[in-house]
């Protein structure tokens, strides 16, 4: 480095996992934090959101986020309530969707202890949430807006500039320069076919390239995606079935409810209801519709003049009563709920009562991380635990990953090889199978240093 000063990366998260992501950039001036997520999934990864907070992470100069998703974002309340002040920079997008994110996290954390003191099901005496709604709130004034593509300094000797990253509305890659050095983070990477969002923006030049690999060891096949899907809604109606289909509020929803148009307008499924439950979809759905309404720079072009995500007879299921109504349809249905990973919120009410029932359908469509429900029912599990209880599993269960709005292995190498080779790069974001893979092959196919890190390991870039 010739005698310049240097330039660190922790990796405080997100490290041979896809969930906590939080990479800490120092220099002998500042620090500065890429993302700032709650870890999910298995328990001995979920306790570590109440470990005590590392000093460096509590006096850090500003705080990045590519996106909006509470692997990436949904430790900021955390920070805000001990006592960190910010600033926050985010993109337009996820200006108008990390509020719903964090808010209905703090509800759902609340909601949830609330029920453990109520029934007894938590070791813990009282139970309490990791944050609540005023937590979230501090978190939310904390917002700072930045465009895609306008540099920003944030501390001394450090700037940034956010690029389309095209896996959820407001995604961002993060290009960051400290002193001489630069770094590209890529936050979650979309897909090329992105139903509803343009191709990610290409990788700029960098010293270090920190690059998710969530879908490192895996392909997406577009072509058989639909036909599954049809598929397997015509054969759960013919048997007087219902599908539920567990998915993350913010994309997953308006991605599926694009699909199922599309197979309405193709005559290729029955005209079902459709139910979207969750007010956090309902809040996302509102930004997408007024993103692709306005033409945000992100949303494909050729929806003007029509609602890609008007899926027939769609009905917004807003109360308590209404959700636990739509778990006896009248006739065959479909329904949306959060969350995609069944950790929380009204799916588990809808999975209580129709896993035990053969007739019904649940579809899981994305990545699963270890230790959820949607991995448990993926992999055959014949029994999940929900408030306490076992629940009998003798629904269909069906995977489709290509409704996943990560990119996948190929598209993932695609992106990162154009342009001139970093220095080093790091595979985060990803299972350890997935993260390995991507390094394999970047090691051997392109000759790259590629490194798969520990979790806490500190580097110099």
């Amino acid at each position: 480095m010739n005698g310049a000063p240097s330039v660190a990366l922790t990796f405080h998260g997100g490290a041979g996992t896809v969930t906590g992501s939080k990479y800490l950039v120092e220099t002998p001036e500042a620090r500065v934090l890429v993302d700032c997520g709650l870890f999910q999934g298995l328990s001995e990864l979920r306790r570590r959101n109440w470990r005590s907070m590392p000093a460096e992470l509590a006096s850090v100069d500003a705080v990045v986020i590519t996106h909006a998703h509470l692997d990436h974002c949904g430790y900021l309340p955390v920070l805000a309530k001990a006592g960190w002040r910010g600033p926050v920079y985010v993109t337009p997008g996820s200006a108008g969707l990390v509020p719903i994110v964090l808010n209905d996290s703090a509800h759902l954390m609340t909601e949830e202890a609330l029920h453990a003191n109520k029934y007894g099901w938590s070791k813990h005496r009282p139970a309490l949430p990791l944050y609540d709604a005023h937590d979230a709130a501090k978190a939310i004034g904390l917002l700072e807006t930045v465009h895609y593509g306008t540099p920003v300094d944030i501390a001394p000797g450090v700037s940034f500039e956010f690029g389309q990253a095209g896996h959820i509305l407001g995604s961002a890659w993060v290009r960051l320069t400290a002193g001489d050095r630069t770094a590209v983070f890529s936050g979650d990477l979309g897909r090329p076919t992105h139903s509803l969002l343009r191709a990610p923006q290409p990788r700029p030049d960098c010293d270090t390239l920190v690059l998710e690999s969530t879908y490192g060891n895996r392909s997406h096949h577009d072509a058989e995606a639909m036909d599954r899907l049809a598929r397997t809604i015509r054969q759960t109606a013919r048997r007087g079935g219902s599908v539920l289909i567990p998915a993350f509020a913010v994309d997953r929803t308006e991605v599926m409810l694009n699909a199922l148009k599309k197979l309405k307008h193709d005559n290729a499924i029955p005209d079902l209801p459709v139910y979207v439950d969750s007010p956090m979809a309902l809040a996302t759905l509102r930004v997408y519709r007024e993103a692709l309404r306005e033409r945000w720079p992100e949303t494909r072009p050729e929806f003007s003049g029509h609602d890609p995500l008007a899926a027939g007879h769609l009905n917004e299921v807003r109360t308590v009563e209404d959700s636990m109504r739509i778990n006896n349809p009248r006739m065959p249905s479909i329904i949306i709920s959060a969350s995609g990973m069944a950790t929380g919120g009204r799916v588990l009410h809808h999975l209580e009562h129709m896993l035990p029932n053969e007739r019904h359908t649940v579809l899981i469509v994305g990545f699963a991380a270890a230790g959820t429900r949607s991995r448990q029912l993926a992999s055959g599990a014949r029994q999940i635990k929900i408030h306490g209880r076992y629940v009998t599993v003798r629904a269909d269960v069906v995977q489709i990953d290509a409704f996943s709005a990560h990119a996948d292995a190929n598209e993932l190498l695609t992106w990162a090889t154009k342009g001139e080779q970093p220095s080093t790069t790091y595979l985060v974001h990803g299972e350890p199978e997935g993260s390995a893979a991507v390094a394999e092959r970047l090691s051997s196919d392109y000759g790259w240093s590629a490194v798969v890190p520990r979790d806490g390991e500190r580097v110099l870039l």
